[in-house]
């Protein structure tokens, strides 16, 4: 309820000084750095030590495998959702927007792509969060190292859940600053964005905030009843609307990951699947984006009045959407080059590309919002299909 406060007095900040708010934004940033802070430590030190401690790579090919067919099902739902939305209420028609040329972009191919994803050349490059799946890997690969040493490697195992278990109370810490740097970032943001909601993109984002909201409220209700029935329902609820606010506040799943690590705690995720799904679904699962991208792709339809409708190009629409919200948001550049992907493949002008960039920057918080949530009751989903219907009853560490 504090943050709650927080964020609504922020909001009132931003809309009575407008510009004026955004001398608040130091206090903003001071929060979101200091997660930025734990994101590395905390990611390497949950998913290495719950690979350690489990008791037989099985259970992390179960995890992983339920994992994907979540993410990639929730991502589908996602996309039709908006498909039904812009078909509705069309963002782009009588849209006016100058075109401006992108700046030069270097480009990769995809065997580049793929090698800069997944490793970096040099250890310290694992300490940047811009290399989280190099990192993640380097994480699976310590827990099962240490796994594997047996005798040998439990000290070392019991240090990286030692390591765990401190990054999680360093969290509970810098969240006592919380209220002030989500009122100074909420502040902000409403600040910046003012001028944005009554200019051309007003259309695109009253259709996104609404339909980003109710599938928040209404999809995640229903996954959250699906993973663990009314009981599930009432602790998802209970729990999720701190990284609600946080990832609203600071456009960040990166920065809502060590808040939501707490909050599928509290909800009853076991450890291992919770500090697996999670710091995974941060790097690789975007409802958030997958909405988006079906809205993209509509504005731009909209803007050059060509036609969208058709079965092959709503398939064609959700594919690229789960490209961008399941595949491509775990590679650097990835949202950069789902927007080309996007254009591309319509034969759309290279003009076309800062236009949907625009978008992806006015309708960032609720989809962060979506993205980062979507990971906890993703989590629950995963849960539900290992543990059985009666998981949401047991006490986990």
């Amino acid at each position: 309820m504090i943050l709650l406060i927080a964020i609504l007095l922020g909001a009132i900040i931003g809309l009575l000084f407008g510009e004026n708010a955004t001398v608040l934004k130091p206090f903003g940033d001071v929060f979101i750095n200091l997660l930025f802070m734990i994101v590395v430590p905390l990611v390497f030190f949950s998913i290495s030590s719950s690979v350690a401690s489990m008791d037989s790579m099985k259970r992390l090919g179960k995890i992983m495998s339920s994992m994907l067919i979540v993410f990639i099902l929730t991502g589908i739902i996602a996309s039709i959702v908006m498909l039904v939305a812009v078909n509705i209420y069309p963002p782009g028609e009588g849209v006016s927007i100058d075109l401006v040329t992108p700046e030069t972009t270097e480009e990769l191919s995809l065997s580049e792509q793929l090698v800069k994803t997944f490793t970096v050349p040099d250890f310290v490059n694992l300490m940047s969060r811009s290399n989280m799946l190099a990192l993640i890997l380097f994480a699976v690969l310590i827990g099962l190292g240490t796994g594997l040493a047996g005798e040998s490697g439990k000290p070392f195992g019991r240090f990286l859940s030692s390591g765990s278990e401190v990054f999680m109370k360093v969290i509970k810490l810098v969240m006592y600053y919380a209220p002030i740097g989500l009122f100074a970032y909420f502040a902000t943001l409403i600040g910046d964005f003012g001028a944005a909601l009554l200019g051309d993109y007003a259309k695109a984002i009253l259709l996104y905030y609404p339909v980003a909201i109710l599938y928040f409220l209404i999809g995640f209700t229903l996954y959250a009843f699906i993973a663990g029935g009314k009981l599930g329902v009432m602790k998802f609820w209970k729990n999720i609307l701190t990284p609600a606010a946080t990832a609203f506040g600071t456009g960040s799943s990166f920065a809502t990951l060590p808040v939501n690590l707490t909050a599928a705690k509290n909800i009853g995720i076991p450890k291992d699947i919770r500090e697996t799904v999670l710091p995974l679904g941060a790097t690789i699962h975007m409802d958030g984006s997958c909405l988006s991208a079906i809205l993209k792709i509509a504005f731009v339809f909209g803007v050059f009045n060509m036609d969208f409708s058709g079965i092959g190009t709503f398939l064609t629409a959700i594919g690229i959407s789960l490209l961008s919200g399941v595949v491509m948001s775990g590679i650097p550049g990835g949202g950069f080059i789902g927007e080309m992907l996007i254009i591309t493949l319509y034969g759309m002008p290279m003009q076309a590309l800062p236009m949907i960039s625009a978008i992806g920057v006015v309708v960032d918080p609720p989809a962060t919002m979506v993205n980062a949530t979507g990971d906890t009751v993703a989590s629950m989903l995963v849960t539900r299909s290992l543990e059985g219907k009666d998981w949401v009853h047991q006490v986990v560490d």
